[in-house]
């Protein structure tokens, strides 16, 4: 027997109204588990489809209580006793077996056991027992169809108990029989002249007793037979059994009331499997759309919150250029006032050449006023000269002082001349002077209006660069307020295709339910198609409740984010 270790001692109590169920096929290899099965035994769905059954069985379990479901099962027979069993952790938990023989067209085709919660009590005597078959090779505890016998005498009569009614008729029967041929023989050995009457008594009565174990058997023992085969049948699953009920009375209306049950079952299950496989195809779909609807969402609120990003990196150039641009405003407005005041300077410096170039003028009039001078005090000198040379003698000395006064006027006009000729270049210069300033005071002008003009586009490029900064900053918290509604609607959006994928995991473990009641060959054999892709496809389905748990994740991200 297959030892699943490690054990421990910590119990794990299953609740009230909650049946483990799970299929087995021939062999005992599971093909069907409900999710309390899985909640219960610890397991992955994956762990116990296909595996064998015996993979929750506990150590403590006595052999011969397995030993005694297979035989009861071969006989087709129903099972029910107390169970240990194991959990993948090594935790125990005890149940109230029912494993029944599923039937199609009257052939096995496989186990169904449905497991209950067992009473305290139920427990306490079953734990008793099972340590007492365990511990004492020699123990008179038996497991017989699920129930705790003693060997010996008191299960000798429990057997005679459970004998069937065909039977125990029979038997009674040929009992009644022979005791009144006993009394026949007796009565003929004790007198020889027994009247006939007797003879013919003991033929009637054994006629009549024929007669009632006849009618026994065809009107209770037949119809029981019936009807417990018919029982046997809807408990395995197969509806297509049918039984007359041509018998009148009690037994006959048991009958009719078992084939109604039947056509009654076979109505229900035909809708409800019609039904569900409807909603298996129609819950496929709606998976597969809302994957697919999950996917392309998810790429959308990639790409927008890489857009999101860049609309942000976007705005930080936006607003980097409009902050340069007021700095250029800035710098313009300083250089437009240096310019003005370089303007004002020029103004001043061609002012005060212009003073210049009058005061030049005047010494230049001054100069030729010497000159003049000069030039006729020379005159003067050379008229005193010639007379002096008239004079003789006498006008020697006259003549000295008018050469020497001719010498000085001489001197003061080269003086004149060359300062004259210093001031002709001067004022030549200060004229050029002049023109040039006039000429760099139409340049600063020039350039104190460009650089206005400058500062007022520049004025205007940083004005433009606010309303862009501001208008992208907009853009991006529209963006920003997109992509976290596109993050909580992808979230959700998976959210709805998790369900949708839980829905279609719930329809076909509702198919896989009702598929253990045969309606007809037909049905049986399309369930046998579709069960092997169906098996595979609620395998497939934790994956995508695993996708739904991320993305619950990130919806509460993106919803503390938004908050």
């Amino acid at each position: 027997m297959r030892k699943n270790l490690p054990v421990t001692n910590t119990e794990y109590e299953m609740q009230d109204g909650r049946p483990i169920v799970s299929k087995t096929d021939l062999k005992g290899k599971i093909t069907y588990v409900n999710p309390y099965f899985i909640e219960v035994s610890g397991y992955d769905e994956s762990e116990l489809l296909g595996a064998p059954h015996n993979i929750v069985r506990h150590p403590d379990m006595p052999e011969a209580a397995f030993k005694d479901l297979w035989d009861s099962l071969k006989q087709g027979e129903i099972w029910s006793a107390p169970v240990k069993n194991r959990r993948k952790n090594g935790d125990y938990y005890w149940v109230l077996a029912n494993v029944t023989p599923i039937t199609e067209n009257g052939q096995v085709v496989g186990y169904m056991s449905v497991r209950t919660k067992p009473t305290r009590e139920q427990v306490k005597l079953a734990e008793a027992a099972y340590a007492e078959m365990r511990e004492d090779k020699h123990s008179r505890l038996a497991v017989v169809r699920g129930r705790l016998e003693r060997r010996g005498l008191a299960a000798l009569l429990s057997k005679l108990a459970a004998m069937p009614l065909q039977v125990r008729c029979g038997l009674t029967s040929a009992v009644q029989v022979l005791l009144m041929g006993a009394l026949l023989v007796a009565g003929l050995m004790a007198d020889k002249a027994m009247p006939s009457w007797t003879l013919w008594a003991f033929g009637l009565s054994a006629v009549l007793s024929l007669q009632l174990w006849l009618y026994i058997q065809g009107n209770v023992v037949a119809p029981i037979a019936k009807a417990t085969s018919l029982a046997q049948s809807l408990a395995g699953g197969d509806l297509t059994s049918k039984a007359a009920f041509d018998q009148r009375g009690d037994m006959g209306r048991l009958l009719q009331a078992l084939q109604q049950l039947n056509v009654n079952l076979i109505a229900t299950i035909g809708d409800i499997r019609a039904n569900v496989e409807v909603i298996d195809t129609a819950t496929g779909e709606i998976a597969a759309g809302n994957m697919d609807l999950s996917s392309r969402t998810e790429v959308q609120a990639s790409s927008l919150e890489e857009t999101a990003s860049s609309m942000e990196e976007l705005a930080s150039t936006v607003t980097q250029n409009a902050t340069s641009a007021k700095e250029a405003s800035s710098l313009a407005g300083t250089a437009s006032s240096i310019a003005e005041e370089a303007g004002r300077a020029v103004e001043e410096v061609g002012r005060t050449m212009e003073e210049i170039s009058r005061s030049a003028k005047m010494v230049a009039e001054i100069t030729g006023l010497i000159d003049g001078i000069a030039f006729q005090t020379n005159i003067l000198a050379l008229n005193a000269a010639v007379e002096a040379a008239r004079a003789g003698e006498t006008g020697r000395g006259f003549a000295v002082v008018a050469e020497e006064v001719r010498n000085l006027a001489q001197r003061s006009a080269s003086a004149a001349k060359d300062i004259k000729n210093l001031i002709q270049g001067s004022v030549d210069k200060v004229d050029a002077g002049n023109a040039m300033v006039a000429g760099a005071t139409r340049t600063v002008a020039q350039v104190v209006e460009a650089v206005a003009r400058l500062n007022t586009i520049v004025g205007e490029i940083a004005l433009a660069g606010q309303e862009q900064s501001d208008g992208i900053q907009q853009v991006n918290q529209a963006v920003s307020q997109m992509d976290h509604v596109t993050q909580q609607n992808s979230a959700l959006v998976e959210e709805a295709a998790a369900a949708t994928a839980s829905l279609n995991e719930q329809a076909l473990r509702l198919s896989h339910a009702v598929a253990v009641f045969n309606t007809s060959a037909g049905g049986q054999a399309r369930k046998a198609r579709r069960d092997p892709l169906a098996s595979a496809t609620v395998r497939s389905l934790p994956a995508q409740r695993q996708s739904g748990a991320r993305i619950s994740v990130r919806r509460q991200a993106a919803l503390q984010h938004s908050a």
